[in-house]
């Protein structure tokens, strides 16, 4: 037994491997592709990173909350599905084939009515990337509709504070004139202006909730509106100076000391809330939680029940997730905005880490998959490696139409990317492999050896069996290692017959 003889008996034999691969890997694609295990394996990883773990993801909360971050028009842009009939029938089988199988591995937290991907959706994308997952998310938490009615509240408190400022004032300044008995038009005047003043504050406020500035702007109108108060109020002195001089003072601190600049005016008042002020918005039991909800009269307005029903959907896992991710977020922001930005990148960065974990697992699941296939397909094709050596070894004939194949399917210098042109069905019609349940084939696979026990062939079932063990195990190590393997091989081959070549030609 000399190296070429050896070599060709390798070749022959991963070149088997390689058809087979190939068919398993089809079988593999089409299953996946029918079951959506792609889709469904990204699904259950999302499910578990808001969870915490697989154990509660599980939960109902959890459940609806992927329901709705799937159910955001982000996540549905990415799903793409095929349009018009003919298009759609094969979906719809695989749809119909999917559904069946699920119906035996269904979760318990969800509803009968409801597939994998909830709200009876038959498909889900089987990749989301890190920044549309934390967009979706993001958008799911409504985090823009809680600043914006934080905002509100806070406007509006900062609003009564200075109403109650320049009231104070002017309660002691009705004291003074009340003594002193002055003429009550004089005081009439005074409270008009505080009226036009107070209608112009709510009007601000108003206009502001309904979108038609930002919060500078609303800053900016509170202060002209205070200025020309204190116009009007400084016009009515007249010849009672020594009465309103100490008032007009007052009011000129007031508009001082809170407006003289926007940013700390907006500052003082919370105007604009940090991240982690947000985020403890939606966190049951937090001060700033009950301060939202309390702020909300209308119970049955559409912003409370968004605000309620996110809240109560949302596991106290993610909320805890959030708050961690918000500090870190916070630590680094200068602002609302960048804090915003910050926490969706630490979102994006959480889920890509998740994901690659999560990709893993998907692996070596997979892998698993694969050697069930594969050693499935050896029995089917009774693939026997022991048989398929013995044969190669004793059947030169055999051995070298294999070769001479493997050579046309892999030429010299090929690469991965050649592999797509390698035909399995077409092979096995071309060459009559040692496989399958011929009853020539398997009256040889049976005389293997002669030793029997009550003159049953047990051995040769055990050789069978160990046989068909290891061709599933090679055909699960995939096509492009065969493949890769086989050019390997044939090079050692070709640079083996090119070194007997030349001594030859040297003597001639």
């Amino acid at each position: 037994m000399n190296l070429p003889f050896i070599l060709d008996v390798a070749l022959g034999l991963i070149f088997i491997y390689l058809i087979l691969s190939l068919l398993a890997s089809e079988i593999q694609e089409l299953l996946t592709t029918v079951l959506q295990w792609r889709a469904e394996h990204l699904r259950r990883s999302i499910e578990i990173l808001l969870a915490g773990d697989a154990q509660n993801s599980e939960k109902p909360e959890v459940i609806q909350l992927v329901n709705k971050i799937y159910g955001n028009p982000l996540i549905q842009s990415i799903n793409q599905e095929a349009k018009g009939l003919l298009a759609t029938l094969p979906r719809k089988a695989t749809w119909a084939i999917g559904s069946f199988f699920s119906l035996f591995r269904k979760s318990s937290s969800r509803f009968r009515k409801e597939t994998v991907f909830g709200d009876q959706k038959r498909s889900a994308p089987s990749y989301i990337g890190g920044e549309s997952f934390a967009n979706s998310f993001m958008d799911t938490l409504q985090l823009p509709v809680l600043v914006k009615k934080l905002t509100e509240i806070r406007l509006e408190q900062f609003k009564n504070e200075r109403l109650d400022d320049i009231r104070q004032i002017l309660i002691q300044l009705q004291v003074y004139i009340n003594n002193q008995e002055l003429s009550s038009e004089f005081a009439t005047d005074i409270a008009t202006d505080y009226k036009q003043l107070e209608l112009e504050y709510n009007r601000i406020t108003d206009e502001f909730n309904k979108d038609k500035y930002d919060i500078y702007m609303a800053i900016n109108r509170m202060r002209d509106s205070l200025d020309k108060y204190i116009d009007s109020f400084q016009a009515n002195i007249g010849n009672h100076e020594d009465i309103l001089d100490k008032p007009l003072r007052e009011l000129k601190f007031v508009r001082q000391d809170i407006f003289a600049d926007a940013e700390k005016a907006i500052v003082l008042g919370g105007l604009k809330p940090n991240i982690n002020e947000i985020v403890k918005s939606i966190k049951k039991g937090s001060d700033i939680h009950g301060e939202v909800i309390a702020a909300i009269q209308d119970k049955d307005s559409e912003t409370y029940k968004k605000v309620q029903e996110l809240i109560d959907i949302l596991p106290d896992s993610v909320v805890d997730s959030i708050e961690t991710m918000a500090k870190r977020a916070q630590m680094r922001a200068k602002s609302t905005e960048e804090g915003i930005i910050l926490l969706r990148k630490e979102i994006e960065n959480s889920f890509d880490s998740s994901m690659e974990r999560a990709g893993g697992v998907y692996k070596r699941n997979a892998k698993g998959v694969a050697i069930i296939i594969g050693i499935t397909l050896a029995i089917t094709a009774n693939a026997d490696t022991f048989h398929i050596i013995n044969r190669l070894s004793k059947d030169s004939l055999l051995r070298e139409i294999i070769i001479n194949k493997a050579v046309q399917v892999v030429p010299q210098g090929s690469n991965a990317s050649d592999m797509s042109k390698v035909d399995p069905n077409e092979i096995l019609k071309e060459v009559e492999l040692p496989i399958g349940w011929t009853s020539a084939n398997v009256q040889q696979q049976i005389n293997v050896t002669k030793y029997r026990i009550n003159g049953l062939p047990v051995f040769s079932v055990l050789s069978m069996i160990a046989g068909w063990l290891v061709s599933g195990i090679a055909i699960a190590m995939g096509a492009p290692f065969w493949f890769d393997l086989l050019g390997k091989v044939m090079n050692v081959r070709n640079a083996g017959k090119k070194g007997k070549q030349a001594p030859r030609n040297q003597d001639e």
